[in-house]
Formats: C-alpha cells, structure tokens, sequence
C-alpha cells in the first residue's frame, strides 16, 4: 500500500525550529494499527498522528512514536490541525472535539492558524527525591532547584517535572538513557520534563524533554509536558491568577531547534484549574509517500 504522509513542525518559531512530525489524514481510516506502527517507524519522529472517522466527536485520533501507541500527542495534534488549516480541509467552524485515548478533548483554530488543544485537568502524583533523579541526569543533587519538589504531573500523559537551577546547568546536562529508561519503567511516565526559570527573556521557563523508554531521546517540543508545566508552576505558586492565561515556554534550543509553546490555564473563581490549553504555529509543510 502506497500511504501519503504530511510532515510539517509544530510549536515553530517562525519558519524555524519546532517539533516534527507526521499526519496522515482520510488513508489513516484503512489503516490497522501494526500499518500505522509501521508508518511511524518509518518516518522516525517522535509522534506520528492518524486521524479517523468518530462517533463521539469531529474527528478521532491515534498516535505512535516510533516504537508504540501513546494515548496523546501535543505537538501531533497542533501539527494534524494547522495542515487542515493550511491546505484549506477545516470548517468554518473553529473549534473541534478529538477523541484520543487520553479523552475528548477540544481543539481551537485562531484567525491567524494557531491551533490550541485542550488537555484534561491535572493531576499531581508521586514526589521523587533529587538522589533517585540526579544520577541520571550525571549531576549532583544539589544542582537541582531543591526549592520546588520532582513531582510527576499529567494533563494526560503522566511526566516527571524536573526543576533545574540555571540555564547554563540545563543546558550542559548530558542524560543518561539507561537510567532514565529505569526511572521511567519504575514510576510508568513517559519520560522527564526538565526546566528553569533563568530564561534570556519573557518566556516562563526553558525546558528539555527526554523519553527514552519510548524512542524519543530528546524532544524539541513537548505540548503535553508544558501543560503539565505550566499547572505545576500555578500549584505551587510561581505563576500568579494573572499570569497563567497566555504564557510562552521556550524549547529545543540545545538542539539548535527552538520552539516556542503557548499555553494557558481556565481558573475557577476559586482559583481552581478548569482547563489547560497548549498552542502554536505550524512550519515547512511537506507530502511525501511510504510503501507499507
């Protein structure tokens, strides 16, 4: 079967940087789910999207990472929405309902092509001592920002969230896999969320995403990470009720692949989190085919 595959960056700043990845659109219907692996392989970026027909909402869609199905993809899902954008396939409407395996969950398209998805209410789980995560990351544990805890948050993928001192330490950190691999078997995560609040600019923190376990080293940009991020900071007080509807994370730039993702959270009048949205911008659209 000859498959036509869209590849384009999410989450891009500009015309640079982003995350890859890969959509597949009507053909993802005739698809199993060992041909949509296959595909994913093949093209080797950490997520590919499926979108399908569905009962419960607009559209369903599945993700694979190169080595298995996942049941949510931030970047993938910015990436399926913005290219229905650009090649002029989504409604006059601009919002839609996806159902994932995280949940149906809701996806908004700006006048200007910013997709935005919506995540599920955050959950915070377990504390994880800077001893257990620092070897690792081949640090000292004091080199971790002691001042706020590891903890693993999921806005629907479960992430260790990973407060780093300074930029320069972030940046320099060369993971070990193997470790991480252990860690993230041990606690069921995807992988680390790694970040500082010593940014070169307004952004709310720059981050590094390593998930290992699932074939993804390092990942340019993470949307479903940054929601979580962006909940963990709200909760544990950095971010004020005023400071958490429009908020830009900086990533990919140890990469040489900077992204940038908007996210934003729906507070109660109490101040509770009714909802979490991640966005951005997609870039350099491109069609190519793959033999199955």
């Amino acid at each position: 079967m000859n498959v036509e595959v869209y590849t384009l960056n999410a989450f891009s700043e500009g015309e640079r940087g982003g995350n890859p990845a890969g959509v597949v659109l009507e053909q993802a219907l005739s698809l199993d789910a060992a041909q949509m692996q296959l595909i994913a392989k093949e093209l080797g970026f950490s997520e590919t999207a499926f979108m399908e027909k569905s009962l419960l909402a607009d559209y369903k869609i599945r993700y694979f990472t190169p080595a298995s199905e996942v049941d949510l993809c931030g970047h993938a899902t910015i990436a399926a929405f913005g290219l229905m954008h650009s090649l002029g396939l989504s409604k006059e409407a601009t919002s839609y309902s996806i159902e994932t395996k995280a949940g149906i969950l809701d996806v908004d398209i700006s006048s200007e092509g910013l997709v935005y998805l919506s995540q599920v209410v955050p959950q915070f789980f377990e504390r994880i001592s800077c001893e257990e995560i620092a070897p690792s990351l081949r640090m000292d544990a004091e080199e971790l920002q002691t001042e706020l805890p590891i903890q693993i948050v999921s806005t629907g993928l479960r992430d260790i969230m990973i407060p780093i001192r300074s930029r320069k330490l972030l940046n320099e950190i060369q993971p070990n896999f193997d470790a991480i691999i252990a860690i993230s078997e041990k606690y069921d995560v995807v992988g680390y969320h790694l970040f500082t609040m010593d940014t070169p600019d307004d952004s709310a923190a720059e981050c590094r995403n390593f998930a290992p376990l699932y074939d993804i080293p390092e990942e340019s940009a993470t949307g479903t990470s940054n929601g979580a991020l962006l909940s963990y900071l709200y909760q544990y007080g950095q971010r004020s009720l005023q400071e958490v509807e429009n908020v830009m994370f900086r990533q990919g730039y140890s990469m040489d692949c900077p992204s940038e993702i908007k996210a934003g959270l729906r507070l109660s009048e109490s101040g509770e989190i009714n909802q979490v949205r991640v966005g951005g911008a997609v870039a350099r659209i491109e069609r190519r085919h793959i033999m199955i």
